[in-house]
Protein backbone atom coordinates (compact mmCIF):
# COMPACT_ATOMS: atom_id res chain seq x y z
CA UNK A 1 0.00 0.00 0.00
CA UNK A 2 1.31 3.26 -1.30
CA UNK A 3 -0.09 6.71 -0.09
CA UNK A 4 0.82 10.27 -0.84
CA UNK A 5 -0.31 12.83 1.59
CA UNK A 6 -1.01 16.25 0.47
CA UNK A 7 -1.82 19.42 2.49
CA UNK A 8 -2.74 22.69 1.47
CA UNK A 9 -3.92 26.19 2.93
CA UNK A 10 -7.71 26.58 2.48
CA UNK A 11 -7.11 28.89 -0.53
CA UNK A 12 -9.59 28.56 -3.56
CA UNK A 13 -6.05 28.45 -6.20
CA UNK A 14 -4.65 25.15 -4.53
CA UNK A 15 -7.78 23.25 -6.03
CA UNK A 16 -6.73 22.84 -9.08
CA UNK A 17 -3.21 21.58 -8.01
CA UNK A 18 -5.41 18.84 -5.58
CA UNK A 19 -7.03 17.73 -9.02
CA UNK A 20 -3.92 17.51 -11.42
CA UNK A 21 -1.99 15.46 -8.27
CA UNK A 22 -4.86 13.10 -7.76
CA UNK A 23 -5.49 12.21 -11.11
CA UNK A 24 -1.63 11.54 -11.89
CA UNK A 25 -2.02 9.39 -8.85
CA UNK A 26 -4.58 7.65 -9.63
CA UNK A 27 -3.10 7.18 -13.46
CA UNK A 28 -0.01 5.46 -11.93
CA UNK A 29 -1.84 3.65 -9.47
CA UNK A 30 -4.10 2.21 -12.47
CA UNK A 31 -7.33 3.89 -12.31
CA UNK A 32 -8.97 3.68 -15.95
CA UNK A 33 -7.82 6.39 -18.22
CA UNK A 34 -11.86 6.70 -18.68
CA UNK A 35 -12.43 7.35 -15.38
CA UNK A 36 -9.79 9.81 -14.65
CA UNK A 37 -11.85 12.91 -15.42
CA UNK A 38 -14.17 11.50 -12.75
CA UNK A 39 -11.36 11.26 -10.56
CA UNK A 40 -10.25 14.78 -10.91
CA UNK A 41 -14.27 16.31 -10.83
CA UNK A 42 -14.69 14.44 -7.51
CA UNK A 43 -11.57 15.56 -6.24
CA UNK A 44 -12.35 19.31 -6.92
CA UNK A 45 -15.59 18.65 -5.38
CA UNK A 46 -14.40 17.75 -2.31
CA UNK A 47 -11.44 20.05 -2.05
CA UNK A 48 -13.51 23.02 -2.67
CA UNK A 49 -15.92 22.03 -0.13
CA UNK A 50 -12.94 21.78 2.48
CA UNK A 51 -11.88 25.40 0.88
CA UNK A 52 -15.53 26.62 1.26
CA UNK A 53 -15.53 25.42 4.78
CA UNK A 54 -12.24 26.06 6.43
CA UNK A 55 -12.68 29.54 5.29
CA UNK A 56 -16.57 29.94 6.35
CA UNK A 57 -15.60 29.21 9.70
CA UNK A 58 -12.25 30.97 10.20
CA UNK A 59 -9.58 28.05 10.44
CA UNK A 60 -6.48 28.75 9.07
CA UNK A 61 -5.59 24.91 9.35
CA UNK A 62 -4.58 23.35 6.25
CA UNK A 63 -7.33 20.93 4.07
CA UNK A 64 -5.83 17.61 3.88
CA UNK A 65 -5.48 15.19 1.26
CA UNK A 66 -4.33 11.66 1.67
CA UNK A 67 -4.47 9.35 -2.25
CA UNK A 68 -3.85 5.56 -1.21
CA UNK A 69 -2.86 2.84 -3.77
CA UNK A 70 -4.06 -0.29 -2.41
CA UNK A 71 -3.94 -3.58 -4.30
CA UNK A 72 -7.25 -3.57 -5.88
CA UNK A 73 -8.53 0.46 -5.19
CA UNK A 74 -7.38 3.69 -5.00
CA UNK A 75 -8.92 5.92 -2.82
CA UNK A 76 -9.03 9.28 -2.06
CA UNK A 77 -9.78 10.98 1.37
CA UNK A 78 -10.40 15.06 1.99
CA UNK A 79 -10.02 15.59 5.61
CA UNK A 80 -10.94 19.26 7.05
CA UNK A 81 -11.03 20.56 10.10
CA UNK A 82 -14.23 22.13 11.15
CA UNK A 83 -15.89 19.83 13.88
CA UNK A 84 -19.25 18.11 12.60
CA UNK A 85 -19.01 19.18 8.90
CA UNK A 86 -21.41 17.32 6.17
CA UNK A 87 -23.27 15.01 8.85
CA UNK A 88 -26.51 16.93 8.31
CA UNK A 89 -26.15 17.01 4.50
CA UNK A 90 -24.52 14.20 3.70
CA UNK A 91 -27.44 12.13 5.50
CA UNK A 92 -29.62 13.84 3.38
CA UNK A 93 -27.83 12.87 -0.18
CA UNK A 94 -28.63 9.42 -2.30
CA UNK A 95 -25.63 7.23 -2.59
CA UNK A 96 -23.59 8.98 0.05
CA UNK A 97 -22.85 7.10 3.48
CA UNK A 98 -22.73 9.37 6.47
CA UNK A 99 -20.66 8.14 9.57
CA UNK A 100 -20.83 10.06 12.89
CA UNK A 101 -17.52 9.94 14.75
CA UNK A 102 -17.29 9.56 18.64
CA UNK A 103 -18.84 12.45 20.28
CA UNK A 104 -20.75 13.99 17.51
CA UNK A 105 -24.40 14.12 16.70
CA UNK A 106 -25.13 13.83 12.85
CA UNK A 107 -28.12 16.56 13.60
CA UNK A 108 -25.59 19.44 14.93
CA UNK A 109 -23.76 19.07 12.04
CA UNK A 110 -23.51 22.54 10.11
CA UNK A 111 -25.37 23.94 12.87
CA UNK A 112 -23.74 27.49 12.23
CA UNK A 113 -24.21 27.71 8.97
CA UNK A 114 -26.89 29.56 7.17
CA UNK A 115 -29.14 27.91 4.60
CA UNK A 116 -27.35 29.03 1.49
CA UNK A 117 -23.99 27.00 2.59
CA UNK A 118 -26.04 23.80 3.26
CA UNK A 119 -27.67 23.99 0.05
CA UNK A 120 -23.98 24.60 -1.20
CA UNK A 121 -22.48 21.23 1.11
CA UNK A 122 -25.38 19.40 -0.38
CA UNK A 123 -25.19 20.15 -4.08
CA UNK A 124 -21.56 19.33 -4.20
CA UNK A 125 -22.10 15.54 -2.30
CA UNK A 126 -24.33 15.24 -4.47
CA UNK A 127 -21.95 15.80 -7.28
CA UNK A 128 -20.04 13.58 -6.03
CA UNK A 129 -22.14 10.75 -5.41
CA UNK A 130 -22.86 10.99 -9.20
CA UNK A 131 -19.04 10.76 -10.00
CA UNK A 132 -17.98 8.04 -7.25
CA UNK A 133 -19.59 4.51 -6.77
CA UNK A 134 -18.07 4.63 -3.46
CA UNK A 135 -17.81 7.76 -1.21
CA UNK A 136 -18.61 8.24 2.32
CA UNK A 137 -18.21 11.58 4.61
CA UNK A 138 -17.39 11.05 8.19
CA UNK A 139 -17.96 13.58 10.87
CA UNK A 140 -15.93 14.12 14.21
CA UNK A 141 -15.43 16.35 16.43
CA UNK A 142 -11.80 17.51 15.21
CA UNK A 143 -13.56 17.56 11.46
CA UNK A 144 -14.76 15.43 8.52
CA UNK A 145 -13.24 13.22 5.66
CA UNK A 146 -14.63 12.58 2.42
CA UNK A 147 -13.47 8.77 1.49
CA UNK A 148 -14.01 8.16 -2.16
CA UNK A 149 -12.82 5.14 -3.89
CA UNK A 150 -12.51 3.28 -7.51
CA UNK A 151 -10.97 -0.07 -8.61
CA UNK A 152 -7.87 -0.09 -10.47
CA UNK A 153 -6.50 -2.13 -13.39
CA UNK A 154 -5.56 -4.87 -10.72
CA UNK A 155 -9.46 -5.32 -9.57
CA UNK A 156 -10.21 -6.67 -13.09
CA UNK A 157 -10.41 -10.08 -14.01
CA UNK A 158 -9.23 -10.66 -17.40
CA UNK A 159 -10.86 -13.91 -18.95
Amino acid sequence: MATVELRFSAQPEHVRTARLVAAAVARRAGVDEAVLDEVRLAVGEACSRAVGLHRSNGISAPVRVALTEEEKSFSIEVGDEVPGSGGGAAGSVPGVRSTTGPGMDSGNAGADSDADSDGEDEMGLAVISGLVDDVEVVTGASGGTIRMSWPTASATVVP
